[in-house]
């Protein structure tokens, strides 16, 4: 029996692509069902069944424009396209599961303290006990735009006001105590207003009154996500983060961040196991190697290389357009756009000595993560060697295709991962916050 259970959550868009540009075109994609609740009810109940921890939505607040100034390439090829709201669609999510974590994107940088709070308590209310926030800063001048702001803050700038952000959304969730709802009808007292109080929250740049209306919701407070590769995103993980999403190429990049969050947690006086961290992968499983392979195979076919480069430019604020598709990156001077997801772009990039079009090739099809192929077996014995050796507390599953990559993931990777004592046969705990606790 391992000494620890490693932690499984799933990897979520309301749109056409996820991690796979061309898988909208797979005769088995669900993507005719994008805008309909009922696919992402279907996802919930399946990672249910598998006994994830969790899900969550990745969010973006524009149509990206960085690659010749237009959003052509990405409406075009159905791209990463964020075209439904995550939290009213976590809600319909939360009335088919009872076990399941359920996770938003939402930004410090354009929605307030009191917005979040509601937000987040009212979906904790509703889920019993399993919200989520992602917390991001946002980069994009696109998405300031669209809040009516001509530009963002510089990046460190970005973080101390998330910083405030969160202390003033955690205000709010602590300005009803839990026991303040009494329901007394013999006295008439629905509430003890001496156990509600104002936020009274001011820091550089937020401020708030409270108290939230909404009382103290089954967690307290959401459990908090976290995604920022970057020195200033990995301190903010650090300070806050109960879960943390990370992109990373191979087993040395992961072991490396691994160590570096942890270490930062133990600067600031957390517990390393507070935190579980967990990069993206992808797997393609199959009855057999080959059959896994051909699998494979087909679905890179369907990748398209030009808008790979495209998407990658969309990921990181850098300009790719009008450059030699066949430079090598390792020669090309990337200085702009979002250090993080730079940086993981280039450590794939120069370890494969690609081209930029090879780069865009696999940026198509894996974003740069592990691509795991072959059989339950296999992908179990890659899935216990990271795990054992340092680099994460478990994983982020974000599949080519769905609703089948979870489907056979949840069939046949799951339950030799449970014969190994790898991972839960069944949820000890009622809310998100216990099921990280597992383990």
């Amino acid at each position: 029996m391992a000494n620890r259970r490693m932690h499984l959550m799933g990897y979520v868009i309301a749109g056409p692509t996820w991690h796979h540009n061309g898988s909208w075109r797979h005769a088995r994609s669900d993507v005719p069902d994008m805008l309909d609740a009922g696919r992402y009810e279907t996802i919930a109940r399946v990672l249910e069944r598998g006994k994830f921890d969790g899900l969550f939505f990745v969010d973006t607040l524009a149509l990206v424009e960085f690659f010749n100034e237009r959003f052509d390439a990405v409406v075009r090829n159905g791209g990463q396209i964020f075209m439904l709201e995550p939290t009213q669609l976590l809600a319909a999510m939360a009335r088919v599961t009872r076990h399941l974590g359920l996770a938003a994107t939402m930004s410090t940088g354009f929605y307030p303290p009191f917005h979040i709070a509601r937000a987040f308590a009212s979906l904790d209310h509703i889920s019993k006990g399993r919200a989520g926030w992602n917390i991001v800063t946002s980069m994009l001048t696109r998405e300031a735009q669209n809040f009516g702001v001509d530009a963002m803050m510089d990046p460190d700038q970005r973080y101390d006001h998330a910083d405030e952000v969160v202390e003033a959304s955690c205000a709010l969730w602590e300005s009803w105590a839990p026991d303040a709802i009494v329901y007394d009808r013999d006295k008439g007292v629905f509430a003890d207003p001496a156990k509600v109080k104002h936020a009274n929250y001011q820091g550089k740049w937020v401020k708030t009154r409270g108290p939230l209306p909404t009382p103290r919701s089954p967690q307290g407070r959401p459990v908090l996500m976290q995604a920022g590769s970057s020195g200033r995103g990995r301190d903010f993980a650090a300070r806050w983060a109960e879960v943390v999403f990370t992109l990373q190429h191979a087993k040395t990049d992961m072991q490396a961040f691994y160590a570096d969050v942890k270490g930062r947690m133990e600067k600031l006086g957390r517990p390393p196991s507070d935190c579980a961290i967990l990069p993206g992968i992808d797997v393609v499983v199959g009855e057999t190697e080959s059959i896994a392979q051909e699998k494979s195979e087909y679905m890179r076919s369907l990748v398209n290389a030009e808008f790979g480069v495209a998407e990658m430019g969309n990921a990181t604020g850098a300009n790719f357009a009008g450059l030699d598709l066949d430079t090598k990156v390792g020669e090309l001077e990337l200085k702009q756009g979002a250090r993080g997801m730079l940086d993981v772009i280039m450590q794939g990039s120069r370890a494969n000595d690609f081209t930029l079009r090879e780069a865009g090739r696999r940026y198509g099809y894996t974003r740069m993560n592990p691509l795991l192929v072959g059989t339950a077996t296999m992908i179990a014995d890659r899935l216990q060697d990271l795990f054992e050796s340092d680099c994460c507390d478990g994983f982020m599953l974000c599949p080519s295709l769905t609703p089948s990559g979870y489907e056979e993931f949840c069939q046949m990777v799951v339950p030799e991962l449970q014969r190994r004592g790898l991972f839960r046969t069944e949820y000890g705990g009622a809310t998100f916050r216990e099921h990280l606790k597992e383990g």
